[in-house]
């Protein structure tokens, strides 16, 4: 059994979320499958000192940035069909809302990358699963916006604390086309009719224990689905 992991660079604020795209990898291990990193050789939107939250004025690549992440074994998107993996996962980080898409910008009219949309549609297409984890329901509800199908997803819940619009998201959701659910940190959603597992992992004000445990959770119902 294959997952790709699909990543939009090396840092929460401009890229994937690492702890999401490490604990992804781990839990991809420790089921007895394989994992595929794959991104997009295009630069990110912009560079992020992550130690103050500001602009650095340099330009930067998704796909070397994420070869921080896979130790260098990258596939570029478009060398990769459904036909070479079994599932995807996306990790969060704010790469799936700046890179792979504009919605950090302009919301859920903002637009995505035609090759991030046609993996993603392609998949589906074919049956094979996704696990969209943290804010990367916003990557699939783009790919699939005006298609016949309406992922039901999680974006995280208000009921505990999160840093995030959390009605917000779920009305850009449902504008894209989505149906939505708030599920905690130690809840996920399964679509079983589309094949789609979402998690809010750090969409939530949570503990980095807690983020690992839900993303395990997922993973194991990604290779259910599988």
């Amino acid at each position: 059994m294959t997952f790709g992991v699909l990543l939009s660079g090396c840092g929460v604020y401009d890229g994937a979320e690492i702890q999401e795209a490490v604990f992804t990898l781990l839990a991809i291990e420790e089921i007895g499958a394989k994992a595929v990193c794959i991104s997009v050789d295009a630069p990110q939107h912009h560079v992020v000192n992550h130690l103050t939250g500001e602009e650095m004025p340099e330009s930067r690549n998704m796909m070397i940035e994420s070869a921080r992440i896979a130790r260098g074994d990258v596939k570029n998107i478009n060398d990769i069909s459904p036909a070479d993996i079994d599932a995807l996962v996306i990790p969060g980080g704010f790469g799936s809302a700046k890179n792979f898409t504009k919605w950090a910008f302009d919301g859920p009219d903002g637009e995505i990358l035609p090759e991030v949309k046609l993996l993603i549609v392609n998949m589906v297409n074919v049956g094979k699963p996704i696990a969209p984890l943290c804010v990367s329901p916003v990557v699939v509800a783009k790919a699939l916006e005006g298609s016949i199908f309406s992922p039901n997803m999680t974006i995280g819940s208000d009921a505990e604390p999160t840093p995030y619009d959390i009605d917000g998201f779920m009305a850009g959701l449902e504008k894209a086309g989505a149906s939505t659910e708030k599920k905690t940190i130690r809840e996920i959603q399964v679509d079983k009719e589309n094949r789609i597992v979402s998690a809010p992992c750090y969409m939530q004000e949570a503990s980095i224990l807690d983020v690992r445990k839900n993303i395990r959770s997922a993973i194991e119902a990604l290779r259910d689905l599988v």
